[in-house]
């Protein structure tokens, strides 16, 4: 880095105006680091997808002064319930051991509603634009700046910066330029899932707000995610179909799983999506001035919300390793940390966690499983015991990670090592 940017960096650029970037952008903005943010799309994204965020994902979202308007526009749910395909309730963990103001309480709002909170907050930040139908084509580097060729209505542009921040998704362009085509390691599951938003009236039969359906067959997450009575229901079914089989196949599938076997009629559904899931992890999270970040980074089935969880914590910590830099207090080694670090947490935690939640509902023998699921076993426990029932709310922060503890003690050692 030059001795110019010693005081702060001139500009960095963020790939992908999903939640990710979005808040990225809104964190760093805030402390006056310019942001472009480039999108090939022409607005947000309008699919609902993820709608739980869990306490490593609050606690960013109370960083970046979005949490209140959150809950506002959402809802905070009580217990999560894990039962029977006749809906013979097993085991189940209750939130309320949390506080509702509690940055640690997990609130529920689906993720097309978030990035316009977000983008809200983003529109009285000075220094973030946002580019829209700006489509990144190639990219490369050297020893003082990152660049982007980009595909705009005005043509095509290069645009370069300190860092370029790869929050592209799954696809990433970024991750896939530096990193090759297909090298993505990790696997993508057999079992297929449909996500679908429905109107259906769960309060009936006594369902908490999540339920999730443990059953070789029938296996299923039900979620409430809104305050009008909309729920997510995402389930399993069989693999290799198209699209439209699926589709075909969803009034037999909600009669023979959900509660009460509706009938086409007895619900209504705002949202239907098939997609397979994936657990995945790029080899390297920084190359040279590009890094990654949320689902360009990893990926991971979506049962127990690690994915957009994972992908805030992300955010969270490369916040702390950039604006350490910014301001002088570490050097740019703070972001081979970050590599490494959030890569471990993926392999240790998130890959193994995530796989386990979607084992644990189509895995088992649901009459076999409080005697052989260490998990539902200690849910039990907790029922009767509040500092297990807290431990056990808390215990996604183990993703989390203080990267503030990798800043110089000497601050202008770190101007120093930053002039370079």
């Amino acid at each position: 880095m030059s001795s110019a940017q010693a005081s702060g960096f001139r500009k960095l650029i963020i790939v992908g105006a999903g939640p990710a970037g979005l808040l990225l952008a809104l964190l760093l903005g805030k402390k006056g680091v310019r942001i472009d943010i480039l999108d090939a799309a022409d607005k947000l994204d309008e699919q609902p997808r993820a709608t739980h965020y869990n306490s490593p994902a609050t606690r960013e979202l109370h960083r970046a002064g979005v949490l209140e308007d959150v809950r506002a526009a959402g809802f905070i749910p009580r217990r999560v319930a894990w039962r029977k395909a006749d809906g013979t309730f097993l085991a189940g963990l209750d939130g309320s051991v949390v506080p509702e103001d509690s940055q640690d309480r997990m609130v529920c709002l689906p993720l097309n509603r978030l990035g316009k909170i977000i983008l809200q907050h983003l529109q009285s930040i000075p220094s973030v634009d946002i580019k829209w139908s700006h489509n990144v084509v190639s990219l490369g580097q050297d020893e003082t700046k990152a660049w982007v060729d980009v595909d705009t209505p005005e043509g095509r542009q290069t645009l370069d910066a300190d860092y370029i921040i790869g929050c592209d998704g799954a696809n990433s362009i970024i991750r896939r330029a530096l990193q090759g085509d297909m090298n993505f390691p990790g696997k993508t599951w057999h079992e297929q899932i449909v996500a679908t938003n429905v109107y259906y009236d769960f309060d009936q039969f006594g369902w908490d707000d999540a339920n999730f359906i443990i059953d070789l067959e029938h296996w299923f997450m039900a979620s409430r995610i809104g305050k009008d009575g909309l729920w997510r229901v995402s389930y399993g079914d069989i693999p290799g179909l198209s699209r439209e089989e699926y589709l075909e196949r969803q009034p037999m599938k909600y009669e023979q799983m959900l509660p009460g076997n509706p009938k086409p009629g007895q619900y209504r559904i705002t949202n239907i999506s098939p997609y397979k899931i994936h657990q995945r992890c790029a080899e390297k999270f920084r190359i040279g001035r590009f890094i990654l970040a949320a689902d360009a980074a990893h990926l991971c089935n979506p049962f127990g919300g690690l994915g957009l969880t994972g992908g805030f914590a992300d955010v969270g910590s490369l916040y702390d390793c950039l604006i350490g830099i910014h301001e002088g207090k570490a050097d740019d080694s703070i972001l081979d940390e970050y590599d490494q670090v959030r890569r471990d947490l993926y392999h240790n935690f998130i890959d193994p966690a995530s796989s386990e939640n979607l084992r644990r509902l189509n895995g088992q023998d649901p009459d076999q499983a409080l005697k052989r699921d260490g998990f539902l076993q200690q849910c039990v426990k907790a029922a009767s015991n509040l500092e297990l029932a807290r431990e056990m709310q808390m215990g996604l922060n183990v993703i989390l990670h203080d990267f503030t503890q990798h800043y110089r003690k000497d601050p202008e050692a770190a101007v120093v090592a930053n002039s370079v």
